[in-house]
């Protein structure tokens, strides 16, 4: 199971930068990068929603599910 995040896509459409949206969701640039990367292994849904109310998308336009198979 992998879960792909696309919040570098999200950002491109936005013209935001990794900088603004850490300002506007209240988390380290840190924590960000480690989201980004897929490194992550959970994801508080209040920090979702955040990210989702900066750069005004839902959760399914960041969070992408790949089967293994």
């Amino acid at each position: 199971m992998a879960i792909i995040i696309h919040i570098d896509v999200m950002l491109a459409k936005r013209k935001m930068s990794v900088t603004e949206l850490t300002e506007k969701v209240g988390i380290t640039m840190a924590n960000l990068s480690v989201l980004k990367n897929g490194k992550a292994k959970a994801i508080r849904f209040s920090t979702l929603e955040a990210i989702c109310e900066a750069l005004e998308c839902q959760p399914g336009d960041i969070l992408e599910y790949k089967s293994d198979k």
